[in-house]
C-alpha cells in the first residue's frame, strides 16, 4: 500500500519561503517520476514541479524560478523549496507521482503558502 506523508507547510507573509517534505513508502520509489500538486480555494489540482528518477526537474510557468523539487531515492522523500511566495498562491500542497498521480493521496499540507 503506497503511503504519502508530507510535512513542513503553514502559512508566511508573502516573499517569504516554506520548506516541504514528503516521505513515500509502499513503493519502488526510485523508479517514478514524482510531483508536487497544488489546490488553491476554487481551483482544480495542479502540477506545480516534478522530478525525475534520474533528478530532471520540470515546473509550471507560475512557480518557474521560484521554487526548487528535489528528491532522494535512498531516503524515498522529495521536498519542495518554495521561495518569493506569492500572495494567492495558499492552498494545499500534496506530492503523488506524476504526471499521472496514483489514486492514493496523503493528507496534504493544509493551508500552505502566503497568509
Amino acid at each position: 500500500q503506497v503511503m504519502l506523508v508530507e510535512s513542513g507547510g503553514g502559512l508566511v507573509q508573502p516573499g517569504g519561503s516554506l520548506r516541504l517534505s514528503c516521505a513515500a513508502s509502499g513503493m519502488i520509489f526510485s523508479s517514478y517520476t514524482m510531483g508536487w500538486y497544488r489546490q488553491r480555494p476554487g481551483k482544480e489540482r495542479e502540477l506545480v514541479a516534478r522530478v525525475t528518477s534520474a533528478g530532471i526537474t520540470n515546473y509550471a510557468d507560475a512557480v518557474k524560478g521560484r521554487f526548487t523539487i528535489s528528491r532522494d531515492n535512498a531516503k524515498n522523500t522529495v521536498v519542495l523549496q518554495m521561495n518569493s511566495l506569492k500572495f494567492g498562491g495558499t492552498g494545499v500542497y500534496s506530492c503523488n507521482t506524476a504526471p499521472v498521480p496514483g489514486k492514493g493521496w496523503g493528507q496534504g499540507n493544509q493551508g500552505t503558502g502566503p497568509s
